[in-house]
């Protein structure tokens, strides 16, 4: 644990593989600029690899006071070990308040290493962050500018706000999608500072033989139309109405949880606070109730139609649109009007 450090800075981990930064980083670092801006301090951004020109520059735009940057030709895939070894070096060297990962793979598995060495808490898989005054129910002291970390509980089934009174930096790793990027600002002027950080071999323990990379099937963040399918679909075979509309209107296949616990389709699928948070510019939720877990994922969408038997279910509340009918008969008359459309 590092000695509190109120003017410390909030801090990103600048994750990026192959020169290209995570989409997950560059959200958060519109969350750290205003977590910043709340408490009074500069944010900043630890980028370790190799070969990275541009990503400074491009951190920066995005809302990055001060950007550190480590590298080691040897940093050029990410290992645990020395990538937990820049981090902690650097938290010992800056004392940064918080320390912001996204919920990635690559974060998942760094950030807790990083907790550990530094003796600090750390909230996984967050969806919000903010900054409040917290009363410490034991000692009823009131602590100034806290973050607190929200996220989903017990399957998703509650939202827990958790707090870390007194073990620093603050950490927490957040899921992708659900901070809406910031507009890049070109303009936007910063510092980019070389991190000279010897890096022991003994460090590199594992040796990269053969790489393979597999591109995403599912981009539903990036999906501008999404027709979502629920559990009122009924079957995996009914679900391939879902599919069949999606095609017809050019747009992704989303599910809710129910439908992904039923079978009917992956997890990859899932929009919800314990899937993927999106924002289309029209989204189509059939068969779905629309429990609080899965509007949390999609209320933010431009246009929303919902179709369900249910004509009091929760998603009415969220849609611009309602059709009160069985989804197996809407969903075919409305393929059949988009054909006869075209």
């Amino acid at each position: 644990m590092i000695e509190v450090n109120r003017a410390g800075e909030v801090w990103v981990f600048a994750e990026q593989q192959d020169g290209v930064l995570h989409d997950c980083a560059l959200e958060l670092c519109g969350k750290a600029r205003q977590l910043a801006d709340e408490l009074g301090v500069k944010a900043g951004a630890v980028l370790p690899g190799a070969q990275m020109a541009g990503l400074a520059e491009r951190l920066i735009a995005q809302g990055i006071d001060n950007v550190y940057v480590i590298e080691d030709p040897r940093l050029a895939h990410f290992q645990t070990l020395p990538y937990a070894r820049v981090l902690c070096h650097l938290i010992e060297k800056h004392t940064p308040q918080i320390v912001l990962f996204g919920a990635t793979a690559m974060g998942r598995d760094l950030a807790p290493r990083v907790a550990s060495e530094m003796r600090a808490g750390m909230t996984a898989d967050c969806t919000d962050l903010e900054i409040k005054d917290v009363e410490d129910p034991r000692t009823k002291e009131v602590h100034k500018n806290l973050l607190l970390q929200i996220r989903p509980a017990f399957g998703g089934n509650i939202i827990a706000t958790i707090v870390n009174y007194d073990w620093w930096p603050q950490m927490a790793t957040v899921r992708e999608g659900v901070i809406p990027l910031m507009e890049p600002d070109a303009a936007r002027q910063g510092n980019i500072i070389p991190e000279p950080i010897k890096l022991d071999d003994s460090l590199f323990v594992i040796k990269l033989v053969e790489r393979h990379v597999e591109e995403r099937r599912v981009n539903l963040k990036g999906a501008r139309v999404i027709v979502a399918g629920g559990g009122g679909i009924g079957s995996r075979e009914n679900f391939r109405l879902i599919h069949n509309l999606a095609a017809a209107i050019g747009g992704a296949v989303g599910a809710s949880r129910a439908a992904v616990d039923g079978g009917y389709i992956g997890k990859e699928h899932q929009v919800g606070q314990t899937g993927t948070t999106v924002r289309p510019a029209l989204y189509i939720a059939a068969g779905i109730s629309g429990a609080v877990q899965h509007r949390a994922g999609m209320e933010e969408s431009a246009k929303i139609i919902a179709i369900n038997t249910d004509k009091d279910a929760p998603i009415f509340s969220v849609s611009h649109y309602g059709i009160v009918g069985d989804v197996k008969k809407v969903i075919p008359m409305m393929i059949k009007a988009l054909k006869e459309r075209r």
